[in-house]
């Protein structure tokens, strides 16, 4: 049976095509932000801090019998809460940052696993959220999904002039009078967002390279900022499906494979557009600012 017999006739299938297409829609707009804004760093220690949420809910569950505490919502929770404290440390320890930041990143992790080791039984559910298992997501997950996909894309709508602005230069955006702090928190927390739809497919490990390599990739093929987040989405949802589909021919884990699809990609891209990749120009006029 070939891939797309088998996408017509299984609905695990289909599910986790449509949890890629949930997840490729923000890797590609809340990525390009990352990219632009340079901040990696930040959003890695956001992903791995998660798993503190995770542990917590699955030990909840499994211990105290609470079994509405869902995983899912554990992680949005913790990576929403991580987005604010690094986002205050940003505007007001700017000297200390990457050691606290990657403090942050450790404690989210340590918090996590000491949880894991109280939960009795074998965690299938938290290895499928460390290394992603795409083919795992129920149709709670999807509504989920595809409303945390509606509130990024509403918010990005609204604010993505003056995230631009903020993303190429935060003094002149000061100038003009614009929240800068309240756009820069927020920004954070529509990258928690995304982080916790991607970990749905890739998982924590790898939850990085969709977050930023179809952003990165299509930043070596335009300029210009809006142009980058339309190839960055379908390079996104390629990945998904190629990836997808070698892992069903194949029998690999769905998660890395796609990101396996993602990470050479990328390589092949360098190699033929060493040269393409330049600064990206804000093109905006400031009373549309205002």
């Amino acid at each position: 049976m070939s891939f797309f017999d088998a996408l017509m006739t299984n609905s695990l299938l289909l599910s986790a095509l449509l949890a890629g297409l949930a997840a490729s829609i923000v890797s590609g707009i809340i990525g390009s932000y990352v990219v632009v804004k340079r901040i990696v760093f930040i959003s890695g220690s956001i992903s791995h801090s998660v798993l503190s949420g995770i542990g917590f809910c699955l030990w909840l569950q499994r211990s105290q019998g609470i079994t509405w505490a869902s995983p899912l919502m554990g992680a949005l929770v913790a990576a929403v809460l991580s987005a604010l404290i690094i986002g205050w440390i940003h505007l007001h320890y700017r000297q200390r940052e990457d050691s606290v930041i990657a403090a942050i990143w450790a404690i989210g992790m340590a918090v996590g696993i000491l949880f894991i080791s109280q939960t009795p039984g074998f965690n299938v559910e938290l290895t499928n959220f460390l290394i992603g298992n795409i083919l795992w997501v129920s149709n709670t997950d999807l509504y989920i999904l595809f409303g945390l996909d509606l509130v990024v894309l509403v918010a990005v709508l609204f604010f993505h002039t003056r995230f631009l602005v903020i993303c190429f230069d935060e003094e002149q955006a000061q100038l003009q009078g614009l929240p800068v702090n309240f756009l820069y928190i927020l920004l954070l927390i529509l990258t928690a967002i995304s982080i916790v739809l991607l970990i749905e497919v890739v998982g924590v490990i790898l939850v990085l390279t969709m977050l930023t390599v179809p952003a990165s990739i299509a930043n070596l093929l335009t300029s210009r900022l809006s142009h980058m987040m339309s190839i960055a989405v379908l390079l996104s949802i390629l990945f998904c499906l190629v990836g997808t589909g070698a892992a069903f021919h194949l029998d690999w884990p769905a998660g890395a494979s796609i990101a396996l699809v993602a990470g050479v990609t990328y390589m092949i891209a360098l190699f033929l557009f060493p040269l393409t990749s330049r600064p990206l120009k804000l093109k905006v006029k400031s009373p549309a600012l205002t």
